[in-house]
């Protein structure tokens, strides 16, 4: 059973409209997943006004579906208002762009994150024992990333995560992977209980869909 928590559609840079993500998501096993298109004060409102359109017919679906944000590049002093803001406009799932190796993510974006309580904190880099312990009390959730440039830091991830997640961060039909693949993508990482890490997915999805 694996439940995805980033995933992005055509509402940011995915390719897919929902309908479609959710199709390929049953085909290949997933039991749900979350739509968390990337966010900034500019946008964030029109991504949620158009989620919310789904949401009296999602029970339809073959997967279960989570409506949410990824905030992106938005400076670390406007964390806390960003994260408000999709809050306030329905989000059921807040997810931060993570200081990422890939790219030029502004320090101190992590631990803006953090410390706004955020759900997930997507492919966060080079972290320490210290940062992922504040990440623990928050009860935010460091992500293992499947994505290409973004995985570069699942190993000093998986080294001092105390509550970790699996993600594919999907913006194309090749980026869907199964439970098996999940669970290759962790051990790799250098996770010895790779299962634990899919119950937590499935734990804060189902905490996540019961609260909204």
């Amino acid at each position: 059973m694996y439940y995805d928590l980033h995933v992005h559609s055509v509402f940011s840079d995915g390719e897919l409209i929902p309908s479609e993500l959710a199709r390929r998501m049953a085909e290949k096993g997933v039991s749900g997943f979350a739509i968390t298109d990337h966010a900034d004060f500019s946008n964030l409102s029109w991504i949620m006004e158009r989620l919310r359109r789904l949401q009296e017919w999602r029970d339809d679906y073959e997967v279960e579906i989570l409506f949410g944000v990824e905030i992106t590049h938005v400076p670390p002093k406007l964390m806390d208002r960003c994260v408000e803001l999709a809050r306030r406009e329905g989000a059921e799932i807040v997810v931060v762009h993570g200081e990422t190796l890939a790219e030029p993510v502004k320090e101190g974006t992590n631990e803006a994150a953090v410390e706004s309580g955020v759900d997930v904190l997507a492919h966060p880099g080079i972290i320490s024992a210290e940062f992922a312990d504040r990440a623990e009390e928050n009860g935010v959730y460091l992500e293992i990333s499947a994505r290409k440039g973004h995985c570069l830091g699942n190993g000093c991830v998986a080294k001092f995560g105390r509550k970790l997640v699996v993600n594919t961060d999907t913006h194309s039909p090749g980026d869907i992977i199964s439970e098996r693949e999940a669970l290759r993508i962790c051990t790799a990482a250098g996770i010895d209980s790779p299962e634990k890490v899919l119950e937590n997915n499935a734990k804060l999805f189902r905490k996540l869909r019961k609260k909204n």
